[in-house]
């Protein structure tokens, strides 16, 4: 290659650097433009965020004081409940054994009572029942004789002979 055109062309290419550099600086320019803009819009704001921070903040902190409180004061709650059921559950269980108690003590006044009952009901039918049994007989058998005696109209010969005769 010819140095002309070798010079030419980086000519060319010194020109094409320099244009994309003033573009650069340009641009660099409208950025700054841009951001001067933004920062006196922003700038107004800057006061207002800040109290909002810091509102923030406290209000942050108040409710990590207030969340605390309310978890100490639901643990104590849980323990005092757990502590109540613990109480609850040994009176129940201790009402639960005493009622098996009084259960089986009822049982066995009642199966006492039953076999008394029983007793006395032997007692009754072989003491006095028997007895007024044999004397209702007694007195049945003299009631009978007696009326076999008092007749006065016994039967006849012929009367007895007939109704033997009946029977035959």
């Amino acid at each position: 290659m010819d140095q002309t055109i070798l010079l030419y062309v980086m000519t060319a290419f010194v020109i094409i650097s320099a244009i994309a550099l003033c573009i650069q600086a340009g641009m660099l320019a409208g950025i700054r433009k841009q951001a001067k803009a933004l920062h006196d819009t922003i700038q107004p704001l800057v006061p207002k965020v800040e109290s909002l921070v810091e509102s923030t903040k406290g209000t942050v902190e108040q409710s990590k004081k207030q969340i605390t409180e309310i978890t100490t004061l639901a643990n104590e709650i849980l323990a005092s409940t757990r502590n109540q059921l613990a109480m609850v559950e040994e009176v129940v269980v201790d009402a639960t054994a005493r009622a098996r108690v009084q259960m089986d003590r009822v049982e066995l006044v009642l199966d006492d009572t039953i076999n008394r009952a029983h007793e006395t009901v032997a007692t009754v039918h072989s003491g006095i029942m028997r007895p007024l049994r044999e004397l209702n007989g007694i007195a049945a058998g003299v009631r009978t004789a007696l009326s076999v005696l008092g007749r006065s109209n016994r039967a006849s010969v012929d009367q007895a002979t007939s109704d033997e005769e009946m029977f035959i």
